[in-house]
């Protein structure tokens, strides 16, 4: 059996039912925490010196499309509508298999040295497996935990084309990956679908998308942002046929009206908040507030590095400040007075980057707390 102490470190666990520990050990036997405890003594353990170190769980980039790594800049002063022709129509089908490669290894080797142990790779850039295959070698190559998030190019249709709003996720790619090199569930990579859903295709394509999630057990994340809707009523009529679980993931989400939000929440959908990118691009007030309101929790991400750099500190700042500021106008406008207090505190924005995200991914036993098991 291997054994690694970390010793006399201020101890974060993010764990409701283990305190933190201004001084204390954590104890690891093959790889899993067997003991969180002020001091702890065993014979023939790897040691690690933690003093004047903190000690927490690996933050969760909760939607990364990693492949823009190396476009890194490129984005600052874009509008969703640049964005979304320049990147998708013009800049992503020059991408070879080998590009895909390189700024997904970059990118994931980025986020481990930010502090992010566990990333969720939103690839829409994989026009071919070869592309795909890129990108999960360089993800296992790096080291990181990931969810492959499986998504679909988005260029302009040429003459003849139907426009991809209007094409389902792939079968058969999906069905390859989930029967090979991704079929465990407990491996270091993982697979889902990253889908269209109702803001970006068509009724018909949403419900055979989220039926094939549904199908394979995979998550389906899917974004919600950047104006109006493609399918106006897509939720009402997925809640309808009970296509919205704990397995759905909105990204963004701005516009949706809150009781529709209420029961996409109640029905178990998690939604992932990039700040940065929503204050930008127009997007309107982050939906931070409103999940607070119905005691439900963003997960984070930092959404494309094309336009920031992917430091998840950075973006627990901007969520967090983002949503304080908000509420201070509240007050301001109700009052005239500043507030007393802070609505939010950094606790709750690095429980959004831990615990959030782990149970975004279905990993809350697994990843998100310093706790034994």
């Amino acid at each position: 059996m291997h054994r690694l102490l970390i010793k006399s470190g201020i101890i974060v666990t993010m764990d409701r039912s283990i305190p933190d520990l201004e001084r204390g050990d954590i104890l690891i036997e093959d790889q899993r925490i067997a003991a969180v405890a002020p001091a702890i003594e065993t014979d023939g353990a790897e040691i690690i010196d933690a003093q004047h170190a903190i000690v927490m769980p690996g933050l969760i980039d909760a939607h990364l499309h990693t492949w823009q790594t190396c476009l890194r800049g490129i984005a600052a002063d874009w509008t969703i509508p640049e964005y979304l022709h320049t990147m998708h129509a013009a800049i992503a089908p020059a991408f070879r298999p080998e590009d895909i490669y390189i700024s997904t290894l970059m990118g994931a080797l980025n986020q481990l040295d930010g502090g992010v142990t566990t990333l969720v790779d939103w690839c829409h850039n994989n026009p071919t497996p070869a592309h795909t295959d890129a990108a999960i070698n360089a993800l296992e190559e790096s080291g990181i935990r990931a969810a492959f998030l499986h998504g679909s190019p988005k260029p302009d249709p040429r003459p003849g084309q139907p426009h991809f709003s209007e094409i389902p996720h792939p079968r058969g790619e999906l069905e390859r990956l989930a029967r090979g090199r991704l079929a465990a569930r407990d491996a270091r990579v993982t697979l889902g679908m990253a889908i269209l859903g109702p803001a970006y295709s068509t009724y018909a394509v949403s419900r055979q998308d989220l039926r094939l999630a549904r199908e394979l057990g995979l998550i389906a994340s899917m974004h919600v942002g950047g104006g109006r809707m493609l399918t106006p009523d897509g939720f009402a009529r997925l809640l309808d046929e009970n296509l919205i679980d704990g397995r759905v993931n909105i990204v963004h989400g701005n516009s949706i009206r809150f009781e529709e939000l209420r029961a996409l929440v109640e029905r178990g959908a998690g939604v992932t908040v990039t700040p940065d990118i929503e204050l930008q691009m127009g997007y309107g007030d982050c939906l931070t507030g409103a999940l607070r309101r119905l005691r439900a929790a963003p997960s984070l991400g930092a959404d494309i590095e094309s336009f920031i750099g992917g430091d998840m500190f950075r973006v627990m700042r901007v969520a967090l400040q983002a949503q304080r500021h908000a509420d201070n106008l509240v007050t301001l406008r109700e009052t005239s007075r500043a507030p007393g207090r802070v609505s939010v505190t950094c606790r709750e924005a690095l429980e959004w980057a831990t615990m959030a995200g782990a149970r975004m991914l279905g990993l809350e036993r697994e990843i998100g707390s310093l706790a034994p098991g």
